[in-house]
């Protein structure tokens, strides 16, 4: 059970607003680091916000990826983070431990997509016209499904997905942080999953 200090030290940390800096992370990492350690789920929120952009730029030195690849291991990260944090006592403690997260998120990455291009070699099967036929269907299920959506949502996905725009540029056409693109399109993505499922278009 929490103590009034440290609901009070959440209850700081959630009203804190940084400013848009991708160097930017909260002043008093020791709690916040305690928190999400404890199961804090809207710490974890603040944490995600504050520190998504320090893994994303370890992903990218580590990896030397494209930017696909390098927020596949910056999700793979945060949930290692949801795992095995423990409280830090400086932001450069985290930062330090975060970067063996990373790295460690990145090599499993590269070993299963080695095994993912050998399993494919080995078995490269031609596609039948009823495998075209399906993912056709798909399109124009995606196509309708996107047309009904909220403008600006639909334009955020075709941003992202039909033009290629890095998570950066999107954020700057919008006013955003890269962190908060990324996590308004997953939310966009599982959203048009679960109509698929719903409609037997998963």
């Amino acid at each position: 059970m929490m103590t009034n200090q440290a609901v009070k030290t959440i209850d700081w940390l959630l009203a804190y607003s940084p400013p848009h800096s991708s160097t930017h992370v909260l002043p008093d990492v020791k709690a916040l680091t305690a928190a999400v350690a404890a199961g804090d789920t809207d710490a974890f929120a603040v944490f995600y916000r504050d520190w998504f952009n320090v893994m994303y730029q370890q992903a990218q030195q580590v990896s030397q990826r494209d930017e696909s690849f390098c927020l596949d291991i910056v999700q793979d990260a945060m949930l290692k983070v949801i795992k095995s944090i423990k409280p830090m006592n400086s932001a450069d403690d985290l930062r330090r431990w975060l970067h063996i997260v990373v790295k460690t998120c990145t090599y499993d990455r590269f070993r299963e997509q080695a095994r993912r291009i050998a399993r494919e070699r080995k078995f490269e099967p031609a596609q039948s016209s009823k495998d075209q036929e399906i993912i056709r269907e798909r399109l124009q299920w995606l196509e309708r499904e996107l047309r009904s959506m909220d403008r600006s949502d639909a334009e955020l996905l075709l941003m992202r997905h039909r033009f290629g725009w890095t998570l950066k540029r999107i954020g700057q056409s919008l006013g955003l942080k890269p962190g908060a693109v990324d996590g308004k399109l997953q939310r966009l993505v599982r959203k048009l999953r679960r109509r698929a499922k719903e409609q037997s278009h998963d």
